[in-house]
């Protein structure tokens, strides 16, 4: 009888009747049974990690330049080099073991937190602070291996794992667009309660809304008439067109008519030298007990966990529904593994001080060009690592190149949505929530707790309370918690 038909992804690639795995490297990765091949992985995993190479300028930008209560600040260039080295290594694994295409690296809600509350605000030093993020990946994974996340998981109801999805799709549509300057914050000196507009006053005046423009109409051409490696193709079309912008009508100083909002596309002097590691085992487990007592530090990493937690479950959801990796429940297979894994991203993340590493949500841009197996994981992290030694060659490719593909793999993944039915209010209405208020909260993990709430408090309300997971009423206490952990902090001193 023959192989049945695997998934086919944008790139139209199936596998063909009666085929089998022809190596150990096809065997181990599943690559023929999910309908890839060893050429669409290395792609996909290079398109994936031109999609991510972001944090490395701008984790750093993050972590690098607050001083904490020493006065220690961690420097620009040792950030780059352990986020690099955190991401590869972190990336790889996830693909040796999970076998899946999702990259790994710093997340960027968790890297604010801990600059901006632990460090800054809350007066902890920057070895206390990575101390928690440890811990935090330390009970991310007992709970993976116990099997709790996975339990969780399975009583999510369908329609809230289809707006994940959808939710998810927003959100790295509005991140790209937001990174590329095509979507600006308007300052309260404009006088104005519209909070962001199209481009800046309404228009296009920089070279990089141009470019972006650009580059969104290429890789959305090549998207709609399946040209294998697409997005690929695109990404490295655009970014040639931004060295030519760059090279004809900007300046060394990145004058603000070219206006790039990161790296600018201009071909390096040299290709870079030997990493700063210096940053990693920098962690003291247990200060941070003992700077703000033991309640406070508890309190700070449970706001790590939950959000830990739900960030990249939810982004593994959203993925693997994109991908057409789960089963007829929406579960990937073997998602024991891949939380184990993820969770340990917080480890190895945290030791490095280069934060909490998780999976990331960019990596449906190599999904979206048909990567579909851990290979384009291997490829992305190896990349990672030598991106510690080439960094102004990876610097090349500015945001306003790699954007598109992040408005592009949103856009497919809205295909989620009608599997939600908005006419009965007591699924619609949390749904709808979810979707809406990942891109508007800035945070995937900020969506699912809302709409978990909401979901219950709705079945309660309408009296269906049975139809709940009892997991379901103690995630929506917990996000609960988790929303008004402020008051609760001020209320116990």
């Amino acid at each position: 009888m023959a192989t049945p038909t695997g998934p086919a992804g944008p790139t139209g690639l199936k596998t063909p009747a009666g085929a089998e795995p022809r190596s150990f490297l096809d065997r181990y990765f599943h690559i023929t049974e999910r309908g890839s091949t060893v050429g669409t992985e290395v792609r996909g995993g290079v398109v994936t990690f031109f999609a991510m190479a972001y944090i490395i300028l701008l984790n750093p930008l993050i972590l690098g330049t607050v001083a904490d209560r020493d006065g220690n600040v961690l420097g620009i260039s040792p950030v780059a080099a352990v986020t690099a080295f955190a991401a590869g290594v972190m990336t790889i694994a996830f693909g040796i073991f999970a076998k899946y295409p999702f990259g790994i690296a710093a997340g960027l809600g968790i890297n604010t937190l801990v600059a901006v509350t632990f460090v800054a605000t809350e007066g902890l030093t920057w070895p206390e602070a990575m101390g928690l993020v440890v811990i935090d990946g330390v009970i991310i994974v007992a709970l993976a291996v116990s099997g709790f996340r996975e339990a969780v998981f399975h009583a999510i109801p369908a329609s809230l794992k289809s707006a994940i999805t959808v939710g998810i799709g927003l959100f790295i549509a509005f991140v790209g667009v937001v990174d590329a300057g095509f979507v600006t914050r308007n300052t309260d000196d404009m006088n104005t309660t519209v909070p962001v507009s199209f481009g800046v006053g309404g228009s296009i005046v920089s070279w990089s809304g141009v470019v972006f423009v650009v580059g969104l109409v290429i890789c959305g051409i090549l998207a709609a008439r399946k040209v294998r490696g697409g997005l690929f193709i695109g990404i490295v079309a655009t970014t040639v067109f931004a060295v030519i912008v760059q090279a004809v009508a900007g300046d060394p100083d990145d004058s603000p008519s070219t206006g790039w909002h990161m790296a600018v596309p201009a071909v390096p002097d040299s290709l870079g030298g030997l990493p700063d590691l210096g940053l990693i085992g920098n962690v003291d487990l247990f200060g941070a007990f003992t700077r703000v007592g033991f309640l406070s530090a508890c309190l700070l990493i449970f706001t790590l966990v939950l959000s830990n937690f739900f960030d990249a479950m939810g982004t593994m959801t959203g993925l693997g529904k994109q991908a057409g990796l789960v089963d007829k429940n929406d579960v990937l297979p073997d998602m024991r593994t891949a939380l184990i894994v993820e969770g340990a991203g917080a480890v190895v993340g945290g030791a490095a001080s280069a934060s909490s590493n998780t999976v990331f949500v960019d990596s449906a841009a190599g999904i979206g060009d048909g990567a579909r197996t851990g290979l384009a994981n291997i490829v992305t992290g190896l990349i990672f690592l030598a991106a510690m030694f080439l960094t102004p060659l990876y610097e090349i490719v500015p945001i306003e190149a790699a954007a598109p593909v992040l408005v592009i793999v949103g856009a497919m993944m809205m295909a989620q949505v009608k599997d939600i039915d908005f006419g009965n209010l007591t699924t619609g209405l949390p749904a709808f929530l979810t979707i809406v208020m990942m891109p508007f909260s800035y945070s995937i993990a900020n969506g699912i707790g809302i709409g978990f709430v909401a979901y219950v408090v709705l079945q309660l309300g309408t009296g269906n309370w049975r139809k709940v997971h009892p997991l379901m009423y103690l995630v929506a206490v917990l996000f609960a918690v988790y929303f008004g952990i402020d008051p609760i902090k001020d209320a116990i001193g």
